[in-house]
């Protein structure tokens, strides 16, 4: 029987997902997906489902964000900056961009209001925070995750020479095309052109996003941080990294040869 695990990035007015069949790898699927729920409900009904949005939206948030985004930031050392502070859960709802930002100097502290771009992506955060509210059940197959995290993790815990825009976008998208494959993707999955609507970075975030997925079902991510909290609804605050890299075998000097 097919055990199906999947990851979401979000794109334009959608999602980017990628399937795969745990039992039988050749066996995936990438797709622009209108909603998360047509990924969940959809034929292949994944198990494990690795999706980049905040999910657990506390009431106040203190210390420059949920316990989730700065133990993500601390392991991400450098590369922190990617993680950006979730506000406030009315923040989260506000009507406009200058409402979440009174909401959210109001309900934490020390006091900070979202970046635009943190407010351009809080539709998708609304979206998962009512599928889960109104789904409880959901919460056991969609899990947090952070591409940023995991390609770090999958770099030997190293920052990539170059990132997924700019002038740098080739060599950072093989770079990370290079390590999902080193992960254990298949070659065709990976080379695979991104759905129509899909960009070629956010098609690669979701497959990074997969392979969380897998190793959550699997038993061997790791969630940071390690006591997880849960906000008002129950829902988990923690993002999940990808299981460690296995530590290189030293083998004992031999004696030189006569």
């Amino acid at each position: 029987m097919a055990r199906w695990v999947a990851g979401l990035d979000g794109c334009r007015g959608a999602w980017a997902g990628a399937l795969i069949d745990l039992d039988d790898p050749a066996h995936w699927r990438c797709a622009r997906v209108p909603r998360v729920i047509d990924l969940l409900d959809g034929p292949e009904a994944p198990v494990c489902v690795g999706i980049d949005v905040p999910i657990g939206l506390p009431d106040r948030v203190s210390g420059g964000g949920r316990s989730a985004d700065r133990a993500a930031r601390a392991f991400l050392g450098a590369g922190r900056s990617s993680v950006f502070p979730v506000p406030p859960r009315a923040a989260v709802y506000a009507a406009s961009y200058d409402a979440a930002k009174t909401l959210s100097r109001a309900g934490s502290e020390p006091p900070f209001a979202p970046s635009i771009q943190c407010w351009n992506i809080l539709r998708y955060v609304r979206e998962v925070d009512e599928l889960l509210r109104g789904h409880a059940d959901l919460a056991t197959r969609l899990h947090e995750v952070h591409p940023e995290v995991a390609f770090f993790r999958l770099n030997g815990e190293r920052p990539l020479a170059a990132g997924k825009k700019g002038a740098a976008r080739a060599e950072g998208l093989a770079a990370r095309r290079a390590l999902l494959i080193a992960a254990g993707l298949p070659e065709a999955m990976v080379g695979s052109p991104p759905p129509t609507g899909v960009a070629a970075d956010d098609h690669l975030d979701a497959m990074a996003a997969l392979l969380v997925a897998r190793d959550i079902a699997e038993g061997r991510a790791e969630p940071l941080p390690n006591t997880i909290e849960r906000d008002s609804y129950g829902l988990p605050i923690v993002i999940w990294a990808p299981a460690a890299l296995p530590v290189p075998r030293l083998h004992p000097a031999r004696d030189p040869l006569p």
